[in-house]
């Protein structure tokens, strides 16, 4: 279906133009990734922060111009290609919403900007952090390149990420563990981790389901 939707989006000037920007706002999305964590283990750099809030505007920007060439895309051509418009609509809005949880993990450095110190949850972050980096790589592809199987296998990679930061954080809350006095911290980034994660899946649902499944369990699997 995806393949279809992109010959459909590469027909029309006004929708290949919002598939780029939508494209476009995915890499900023990582950009702004990397340097919000490199932030929050303690290259807390006040012009990085900067820029990781005007990107994140860039991409509102964004969002707010793709809609506006899916509704005038629609009004003229009297609807044709409406699902195309439909699910590069809320594609954006999987992305826009990422930026938000992103800028999150800033104002949590700013909130407490010493060193996280325990070691074993660290090590747990880092490794989320990467599956994370990885998932931003691999889900442009699969929305680059519409290849299904890739997309189904990043899905159930990202289901699986969401219950382990999921555990991480009844772990937390229940545990009793003072960890160091930065329990709220770390429990607030593993959602935020989560969050992050669970839109990336929203977005590879796209190549794989039909508009009105898209950010559920594809079927048969």
């Amino acid at each position: 279906m995806w393949k279809e939707l992109k010959q459909i989006w590469f027909g029309d000037d006004l929708l290949s133009e919002a598939w780029e920007m939508t494209y476009e706002a995915m890499t900023i999305d990582s950009e702004m990734f990397d340097d919000a964590v490199e932030t929050l283990w303690g290259n807390n750099i006040k012009a990085t922060q900067k820029l990781i809030f005007k990107k994140d505007k860039l991409i509102n920007k964004y969002e707010r111009d793709i809609k506006r060439k899916i509704i005038t895309h629609l009004s003229v051509q009297q609807g044709e290609g409406l699902a195309a418009g439909m699910v590069l609509s809320t594609v954006i809005v999987d992305v826009e919403r990422i930026g938000d949880y992103i800028k999150n993990i800033v104002d949590l450095t700013e909130m407490h900007p010493s060193e996280l110190k325990d070691e074993s949850l660290k090590q747990a972050l880092n490794e989320i952090e990467r599956s994370i980096k990885n998932s931003f790589t691999k889900a442009r592809t699969c929305v680059e390149n519409g290849d299904e199987e890739e997309a189904l296998d990043l899905y159930h990679t990202t289901k699986e990420l969401g219950r382990t930061c999921g555990e991480y954080i009844k772990e937390i809350i229940t545990s009793g563990k003072t960890y160091k006095s930065n329990a709220t911290v770390y429990a607030m980034y593993f959602r935020y981790l989560k969050r992050i994660n669970a839109h990336l899946r929203n977005i590879v649902s796209s190549v794989i389901n039909p508009y009105d499944r898209i950010g559920y369990k594809p079927k048969n699997t």
